[in-house]
């Protein structure tokens, strides 16, 4: 019989595999390939943009997360346990791949409004700016303290030409209340060729950026 707890279950191991595939995707499929395969190759882009902007390509991977839940999930629950139980699961995947869609966004296009949030972008930037082959649980932390990928930085060097605006005093330099958390590195407030082609090889290379 199915029960409430049951559902409560199902929705939870949908979320937690969503948990763990978000750090085993972003650290294999998108940084230890190097740019091979059209996931790699975008994020390291983004790497190299170091924002976030809507794209076509943000549809192509929310239909594809759609159909891991509801084609590999659904009836993986359904066969093992049942049909309501596998409906659950595939909408825990489905609602921590979109939890971490938000937060992802939000924390390259506004400040930090509560203490996950403080957290979650200094992690998150510290993979960016510091070091891309740490931090790669965007949401969480588990998974990077399991597999000795979590770095936990006093403060988070940002290149100047890649600080996020909500950084950012009028005056261009890191507004006080972030100050113990970032520090600006580099002169440049906008990218050269040169600089431009030298980020991309080290986006590539999964290598911080330069100063």
């Amino acid at each position: 019989m199915i029960t409430a707890l049951s559902l409560l279950g199902a929705f939870a191991a949908g979320f937690a595999l969503w948990i763990l595939f978000e750090y085993l995707l972003h650290r294999f499929a998108m940084h230890q390939l190097h740019g091979r395969g059209i996931m790699s190759r975008e994020h390291l882009h983004h790497h190299i943009a170091a924002g976030w902007t809507f794209s076509f390509l943000h549809l192509l991977s929310w239909a594809g997360m759609l159909i891991v839940g509801f084609v590999l999930w659904l009836p993986l629950g359904w066969i093992t346990v049942s049909l309501p139980f596998g409906i659950t699961t595939a909408v825990g995947w489905t609602a921590g791949y979109f939890f971490y869609e938000h937060q992802h966004a939000q924390a390259h296009l506004r400040a930090p409004r509560n203490g996950y949030e403080t957290w979650l972008r200094k992690h998150h930037f510290h993979h960016h700016f510091g070091h891309p082959m740490a931090n790669h649980g965007v949401t969480l932390p588990i998974w990077d303290r399991v597999f000795g990928t979590l770095e936990v930085p006093d403060q988070v060097r940002v290149p100047r030409r890649m600080a996020q605006a909500w950084m950012l005093g009028p005056d261009g330099e890191i507004r006080d209340e972030f100050a113990a958390d970032y520090v600006l590195v580099g002169t440049a407030t906008t990218t050269s060729e040169r600089q431009s082609q030298l980020d991309k090889v080290r986006a590539f290379a999964s290598i911080a950026p330069e100063d």
